[in-house]
């Protein structure tokens, strides 16, 4: 562990499942923090979400790298001692489930403070801990509708679309990282713990919280920001581009071989424009479907309009620019084989062999922790035998 890292030596049970949750956990880990990941016997159900490599799916060996994993049964009485026994000594514990979930388990935050006062509890939920909708079942999906994400992204024939990821689930545990910071902040000011709250739909709100004040004022049909802005279709792909101002609209007219269209009535003006985006558009995308990106972009550079080709995630990986500033980390995995491991923003430089871009296995570290909580191995293997416990690599107890 770099004891440079600002939670360095911080003691983290992260109790939480799929995204949300575990990105606080894995944000914390970035930062230096010892987390533990306490899961299921069957593992974290981000483990089963897409495509399995083994124990491990694309989300797994992301929101669970530089993570330490114990897998026990709460349904044992000997599997929920042991995560008793954790709570009371962490710093910060993490969950995600359901209101009332944790109580049945005597994990809530009224029973773990008993016995840990100044730990900082943090609750990660759907739609809240009270209200109608409190109690629903809530996926990324599920918010993107209800938030108004999906009616903000709509076709130009109106049809509103998902974001193709957990866009809410990512910035709930960027809300959920932020307000555990803010309490370890305060807890080493006064020494008080904290239970703090974070939810999917007031992230999902505070994310857009200027398109809804924006959506308010202009009763529902907020105007464009100016025209032409958008993204058009060209000879071998896609490119986005700005070029709303006079003088980057006559550069662009002069760039796709049009410089009448300075003159033509419905483009002359940024007001008109506007009022004439669709036909400017339809106009635009038939003379960029002429050409390659690159050709466009060219222009584009030149006359210093805002754009960028529509990259594959192929394209940024092997990009120069992310080269250039060592974004991506490539580690070899032993069972999977070469990975991009995205750094983190403020954190240091991934590296090989590095906790903090390895994902641990279900289980993988229940001994080692087990015997923290001065456990010998013959009571361990006892409670692996019984089905308490998991352990990587070991027989495995099945019902």
């Amino acid at each position: 562990m770099d004891e440079e890292l600002p939670y360095a030596g911080l003691q983290v049970l992260d109790a939480s499942q799929g995204i949300a949750g575990p990105h606080c956990g894995m944000l914390l880990a970035q930062h230096g923090a010892d987390v533990i990941k306490m899961e299921p016997p069957h593992g974290d159900w981000m483990r089963q979400s897409g495509k399995q490599y083994g124990d491990q799916t694309a989300s797994s060996l992301n929101f669970s790298r530089g993570k330490r994993s114990i897998a026990l049964d709460l349904k044992t009485p000997e599997g929920l001692d042991l995560a008793q026994a954790l709570a009371k000594r962490c710093d910060v514990l993490l969950e995600n489930f359901r209101p009332g979930v944790m109580a049945r388990y005597g994990l809530d935050y009224e029973s773990v403070r008993k016995d840990n006062a100044d730990v900082v509890y943090a609750s990660t939920l759907g739609f809240g801990d009270r209200g109608p909708e409190s109690d629903r079942p809530v996926t990324d999906m599920v918010m993107q509708g209800y938030s108004g994400w999906m009616h903000m992204n709509r076709d130009r024939g109106g049809t509103p679309h998902r974001a193709d990821m957990p866009a809410i689930d990512v910035m709930t545990g960027l809300y959920g990282f932020q307000a555990v910071s803010a309490a370890l902040y305060r807890h080493a000011r006064t020494g008080k713990g904290a239970h703090v709250e974070v939810n999917m739909m007031e992230a999902a709100g505070a994310f857009q919280a200027a398109k809804i004040i924006e959506s308010h004022l202009e009763q529902g049909v907020p105007q464009p920001l100016g025209a032409p802005i958008g993204t058009y279709p060209t000879a071998d792909g896609f490119i986005n581009l700005n070029a709303r101002q006079n003088h980057k609209f006559a550069g662009l007219c002069e760039i796709v071989g049009h410089e009448e269209w300075m003159d033509d009535p419905r483009f002359a003006t940024p007001e008109a424009r506007v009022a004439h985006g669709p036909d400017l558009a339809v106009a635009l995308a038939e003379v960029l479907s002429t050409r390659p990106t690159a050709e466009w972009a060219e222009g584009l550079r030149s006359h210093d309009i805002i754009h960028t080709k529509i990259n594959t995630y192929d394209d940024y990986l092997s990009s120069e620019q992310t080269a250039a500033m060592g974004t991506v980390a490539w580690i070899d995995h032993p069972d999977i084989g070469r990975l991009p491991m995205h750094n983190i923003p403020g954190t240091p430089r991934l590296h090989q062999g590095d906790l903090a871009a390895t994902a641990p296995h279900i289980g993988e570290h229940t001994r080692e922790i087990c015997r923290t909580l001065d456990l010998d191995d013959a009571a361990i293997d006892a409670l692996r035998d019984n089905g308490a416990i998991e352990i990587y690599g070991e027989d495995m107890h099945t019902d």
